[in-house]
């Protein structure tokens, strides 16, 4: 099997704390993430041996699961230690994504009720040498049929892993030939991409879509923060497609991707059709923030040299355990 990267068939990956190799990293059939894709989850990109804005992912981490009334999550430390334990073992400091998914956890017996979850949540460390997914010059979006979820179907600020959803999305574009697609909102708005946040540049304003539909993405925030303080106006607002096309600017934002510009959203040029001078200083903002304002991995391997390891989770997917309130 060819993978994008050699280097990630060598990788440990954490399951519950327990570090396996690529081969043996399993979850049971009867955890609820395979049974009903019942988990919430975390991209986490690393750079220069920092783990950047790793609270606030941790933030809503914990808030998805509250929402999605999961007993028994471990505790904020825990899942740290676990995510610093693993990028050590893994000798991995930049150039790194990790996806970090907790999940009900293991049920005894076929089902969809939480009832039958009675052994804690899984919480699975999944890390990976990995580039930024998108060409930083641009990439081209088409709209999809898919509507973005509303708050009266699922909301979207929770951050789930049933993805469906965005995955028939993505197989649209896959199919148009184009990288990712469009999605709008149940009113016709411009909500987020499949996998993205989306800004416009329009006559100097940043603009975006209101999290209404779409997640509130921690890139997003980063990023409307740079904005901000770098003297930029930044509205958060509803968007037309009309708007879309007519935008002397567009970019996403995400944790795999960080800043792209969009240069063709359905077959319509955007601006110029090259990545903007905006975009291109907004890329530049949030790079430097990245480098400087990250978790420091070498840190972490401090504290835990003058620590017991009591708060690294240690056995199986049967232990019992409690839960920081999220």
């Amino acid at each position: 099997m060819e993978l994008p990267d050699p280097r990630n068939a060598g990788i440990l990956v954490s399951i519950n704390g327990e570090l396996k190799p690529r081969a043996e990293a399993r979850v049971s059939v009867f955890d609820s993430s395979v049974q009903g894709g019942d988990a919430v989850w975390e991209g986490l990109r690393v750079y220069r041996g920092r783990v950047a804005d790793l609270d606030r992912h941790l933030d809503r981490l914990f808030a998805s699961a509250h929402a999605m009334a999961f007993a028994e999550a471990p505790p904020r430390e825990t899942v740290r230690a676990a995510l610093f334990e693993t990028l050590r073992a893994n000798g991995m400091t930049d150039g790194v994504h990790v996806r970090l998914t907790l999940s009900r956890g293991e049920k005894v017996t076929s089902g969809m009720s939480p009832e039958w979850n009675r052994s804690g949540c899984t919480l699975i460390v999944l890390p990976e040498w990995k580039a930024l997914v998108y060409d930083p010059e641009g990439i081209r979006l088409i709209t999809s049929s898919i509507r973005r979820n509303s708050p009266q179907c699922i909301d979207s600020k929770i951050h789930h892993a049933n993805l469906i959803n965005n995955i028939l999305a993505k197989i649209e574009a896959n199919h148009a030939g184009v990288d990712d697609a469009l999605m709008l909102d149940l009113d016709g708005f411009v909500s987020e991409t499949n996998a993205t946040n989306v800004f416009l540049v329009r006559g100097g304003e940043v603009q975006t879509p209101h999290t209404h539909s779409c997640l509130p993405g921690v890139t997003r925030a980063t990023v409307i923060e740079a904005a901000r303080e770098d003297g930029l106006q930044v509205a958060e607002t509803n968007l037309s497609l009309t708007e879309v096309y007519t935008a002397d600017e567009m970019f996403t934002t995400g944790t795999a991707g960080a800043l792209t510009p969009v240069l063709e959203v359905d077959g319509r040029r955007i601006g110029s059709g090259s990545r903007g001078p905006l975009t291109e200083r907004l890329q530049r903002l949030h790079r430097e923030r990245a480098y400087a304002e990250g978790e420091p991995i070498g840190l972490q391997a401090a504290r835990a040299n003058g620590r017991s390891e009591t708060g690294v989770i240690t056995g199986s997917t049967n232990g019992t355990r409690t839960g920081d309130g999220a």
